[in-house]
């Protein structure tokens, strides 16, 4: 089920700013897929490139770091939200 975010976005709220996050991290991921499928298809076809893999494998660990910010940084649930439900 897709995120959804009702009324407008007030950049105070810690929900708020974590939902902004997962969407960065997203949009991270599919620019890290979508390149790196690209590049190794190339590579494939064309020409060897001899630091792709190191390229990947540092994009990877980049990425990686983003999820462990992304869920470090998760706000903890207040007595208000728990009320709400």
């Amino acid at each position: 089920m897709p995120l959804r975010w009702y009324g407008n976005g007030d950049p105070n709220d810690p929900l708020y700013l974590h939902f902004s996050r997962i969407v960065n991290f997203t949009i991270h991921g599919m620019a890290f897929a979508a390149t790196n499928s690209g590049l190794w298809l190339a590579q494939q076809i064309r020409h060897s490139w001899t630091h792709l893999g190191w390229f990947t494998g540092i994009w990877l660990f980049f990425l990686m770091s983003h999820l462990v910010y992304v869920i470090i940084r998760k706000p903890v649930p207040s007595e208000d939200s728990l009320q709400k439900e």
